[in-house]
């Protein structure tokens, strides 16, 4: 099956699988309020529904859109824009007629269960597959550092022993903690085996991010190629997948990040590339570099020697996962910031964004992290402030219960369209950036 169709399936299942959970969020408490709900769709149903039954007070159905669901709630001011229902009298069913604590509840539903469903598949993945890790042991010659931090005061080839005093147990989240986590010391040994206490700026991560090293540290590989790009430099000086980097412009390249940095920091057009051939032939070519200044190769993956298992009990699994669901949702709040710059805003994605998180092969442990990942951006994405969100209806809410009074209905009506439209604007921009991905960055 093709790479595309494979991701495709496997962001269609999960979001179906979120989006069900999300609005049962709604449905529960609306249900134990004696609220009415009309209906309760997986995706839009614009024009037509693929199918619908109605089972009590609710029709049930599957829309066309593939872009979300919802449960429209009687008396509820929503995407549907219901008017003629909001001018009738409140029944004692619908949504308007509920205590403010009430539809509070049912507003923060979806979100509570998107952040519950991320925890609870946290657990259930790193009880059944355990976890990977690299620990500092595993280092011999360190990481590749990024050049971005040698200003710092890393080095390449370190290893981190603490941070702020505590020991990290799995040196390439060393990344994450510089990104998005609130760091002031870092301690390190560097190849020489002396160690240094770092002192690390407020706006390090900014800096790093602008600056495009946003994994400034990595593993340290063998230069051997396993991807070479037909009409790229390489495959036109005959280099081949399985041959090994030996040096470029005569200076030696021991790992693939001391070639790399050799060809991106070439002040000429052209590199003297030496390397040996599957039949353990040296050879030397000339290359021209192509315009971002690369020759066209991918290294082989060789992160296996550096990786160690970790399983766990079920108690223990339920500790680790409810940490690492708490540290993910707080690593993509942080990492929301960079959105406002300008190179944050360019990477800004859609549904093609979304799909490439899953893997081109299809694989469970990977398929039920990645919708748990998914599960928790969503929850916050819904409680933003924006009207047509929940969490633009939370904000309503709040207002009632702290003034006690209920904003007028026009205002809400208003609110409802405007969010609605900034919010198609968002998808129309996300997704523009992906076509525009797809097109120029072959």
């Amino acid at each position: 099956m093709d790479t595309f169709w494979i991701k495709a399936a496997q962001l269609l299942l999960s979001l179906s699988i979120l989006v069900v959970l999300h609005e049962l969020g709604h449905f529960i408490p609306a249900k134990i309020f004696k609220t009415k709900v009309e209906k309760f769709y997986l995706f839009f149903d614009v024009k037509f529904s693929l199918f619908k039954k109605k089972i009590g007070e609710t029709v049930y159905g599957i829309g066309w859109l593939p872009l979300g669901g919802y449960v429209k709630i009687a008396g509820m001011i929503d995407e549907s824009m219901d008017k003629e229902q909001m001018k009738q009298p409140p029944k004692p069913w619908e949504f308007r007629s509920k205590p403010a604590w009430q539809r509070l509840i049912i507003m923060l539903g979806g979100v509570t269960v998107n952040i519950i469903v991320g925890i609870i598949i946290y657990m259930m993945v790193t009880f059944v597959w355990g976890t990977d890790f690299v620990p500092k042991e595993n280092l011999d010659n360190g990481l590749a550092v990024s050049e971005a931090l040698y200003e710092y005061g890393f080095q390449d080839g370190d290893v981190i022993l603490s941070i702020d005093g505590k020991p990290l147990e799995n040196q390439l989240e060393m990344n994450k903690f510089l990104m998005l986590r609130d760091i002031s010391k870092v301690e390190v040994r560097h190849i020489d085996g002396s160690r240094e206490t770092i002192n690390i700026p407020e706006d390090i991560g900014t800096t790093l991010f602008k600056s495009g090293a946003m994994f400034p540290f990595s593993l340290k590989y063998d230069p051997i190629i396993d991807t070479v790009l037909v009409d790229e430099p390489a495959y036109k000086a005959g280099i081949r997948k399985g041959d090994r980097i030996l040096s470029v412009n005569g200076v030696e390249t021991p790992y693939w990040d001391d070639f790399t940095r050799a060809v991106s920091s070439s002040e000429s057009d052209t590199v003297s590339v030496s390397f040996m051939d599957t039949s353990n032939t040296r050879k030397s070519v000339d290359i021209v570099l192509n315009e971002d200044k690369k020759i066209g190769v991918a290294v082989k993956n060789q992160a296996d020697k550096y990786f160690e298992h970790k399983t766990y009990s079920f108690t223990e699994s339920l500790s680790f996962g409810f940490s690492y669901g708490y540290w993910t949702l707080h690593d993509y709040v942080a990492q929301f910031k960079y959105v406002f710059t300008k190179e944050g805003a360019s990477q800004v994605g859609g549904f093609g964004a979304i799909g490439n998180l899953f893997p081109p092969a299809w694989d469970w442990q990977a398929f039920w992290m990645t919708t748990a990942l998914i599960s928790i951006i969503l929850a916050f994405m819904n409680i933003l402030p924006i009207p047509a969100l929940d969490g633009g209806h939370v904000v309503f809410l709040l207002y009632e219960m702290v003034s006690g009074r209920k904003p007028n209905e026009k205002v809400l009506e208003y609110a409802q369209l405007v969010g609605f439209v900034l919010l198609i604007a968002l998808v129309l921009y996300a997704n523009g950036n992906d076509l525009y991905r797809y097109i120029f960055d072959k």
